[in-house]
């Protein structure tokens, strides 16, 4: 029996550490067993590029966990996207990116594939498995949801994103101490999330827990309201700019500093065709999503909060990379063990699908069909924590 790893997209605090616990589980308990990963996602399936795993690996398996990005690598690669492929070299004229793909699966001869990546990965890999069928040849793909946005349906909880919430609190518990380096001073944090509010408002939540374990000293100005966070912004959030800038400038004019955690999904619409009136292009990738690093949403509201708020001093700050960079935690090594080693048992099973808790099925763990698969979804506003949250810093009423 042969097994194929894949990750692609971008990295998540989740990727090394699934490839660990999968290769454990099928060294450990299947006899026989090969392992190969294709390096680069589909990048390397489509160039016929992949490593061994020797079986010796296990002596080293339990190191694997202390390291984030993903060993084999990763890319951004459509296989139904022929123009892209063909640009980037991955395949030549004429050829179709779904059936190179599949006929270096059956070269390799690879019996389960297993794709670790978000709502773009693993719908590319339904494809590739529908194909495959279709031409008759059976392959069972697995997948497991990579994704710190957490936006995945019908998907309660996606790999990574409980260690990017955390790792952006720690981030802005150091870029906060900037607020004294001037007065009046705006401090933009911005989170990744290019639908989905969620990571930003956990990030805030992960922040403030943490500023429990701070004491404070008011005497010599070094107060809670200087280090609170003062705004949430959301795309699932209506933002009513003025009055927001009114409630922000009585904040400024008190505590001298306005600090904002900022998904950088939010007023996204509004962006786009402020740029595009200016004449610039909006970059894309190959999947068509807007380049975001390059759209800067955060120098954006940057500009416009400044002006409004008299801010003498503006910095923006980026939590993503530094997020999505880290290892796992102990919270999400335990949900990546529990989906792994259901992921190895519905491939032993001949069961393809993305494994996660289903909430469609009251949050049991399930193996969910492709088809159910789907992005963008947003984070709920009407949970309790976010609502506590949000009225304890008084951005919405009590």
């Amino acid at each position: 029996m042969k097994i194929a790893f894949l990750t692609s997209g971008g990295i998540a605090p989740c990727l090394s550490a699934s490839l660990g616990r999968l290769t454990e589980n099928y060294l450990k308990n299947y006899a026989g067993v090969e392992i190969i990963g294709y390096l680069n996602g589909y990048k390397g399936l489509l160039l016929g590029n992949s490593i061994s795993f020797p079986k010796d690996i296990l002596n080293d398996i339990q190191n694997i966990y202390n390291f984030g990005g993903s060993p084999i690598g990763n890319s951004r690669v459509k296989l139904t996207n022929i123009e892209d492929c063909v640009s980037k070299g991955y395949i030549e004229q004429g050829e179709i990116p779904l059936e190179v793909a599949a006929k270096q699966l059956v070269k390799d001869e690879v019996n389960i594939l297993h794709t670790i990546g978000g709502d773009d990965t693993n719908t590319t890999a339904a494809d590739l498995s529908n194909y495959l069928k279709e031409n008759n040849y059976n392959l069972t793909v697995v997948g497991l949801p990579k994704t710190i946005d957490n936006d995945v349906f019908p998907i309660a909880q996606t790999l990574g994103a409980w260690t990017a919430a955390e790792q952006g609190a720690i981030f802005f518990e150091n870029i906060i101490n900037e607020n004294t380096t001037s007065d009046r001073q705006l401090i933009i944090h911005e989170v990744m999330g290019r639908h989905c509010g969620w990571l930003t408002a956990a990030t805030a939540y992960e922040y403030r827990k943490r500023l429990q374990n701070l004491n404070f000293i008011p005497k010599i100005g070094i107060t809670k309201q200087k280090w609170e966070i003062h705004s949430i912004i959301l795309p699932e959030e209506n933002l009513d700019f003025d009055k927001e800038c009114e409630r922000l400038n009585r904040i400024m004019d008190t505590q001298d500093c306005v600090n904002i955690f900022l998904c950088e999904g939010a007023g996204l619409e509004t962006i786009i065709k402020e740029t595009e009136k200016e004449g610039e292009e909006i970059l894309r990738d190959a999947f068509g999503h807007v380049r975001l690093d390059d759209l800067n949403p955060g120098q954006w509201f940057a500009k416009q909060f400044s002006k409004r708020l008299k801010a003498n001093k503006v910095l923006v700050q980026k939590s993503g990379y530094f997020s999505r960079s880290s290892k796992a935690n102990y919270k999400d090594l335990d949900l990546i063990f529990e989906l792994s080693d259901y992921a190895v048992t519905s491939a032993i099973n001949g069961v393809s699908g993305v494994v996660g808790w289903d909430e469609e099925k009251k949050n049991k763990l399930n193996c969910i069909e492709f088809d159910r698969i789907k992005g963008g979804k947003p984070f709920d506003t009407n949970q309790d924590w976010y609502i506590k949250m949000m009225k304890e810093i008084k951005q919405i009423e009590k």
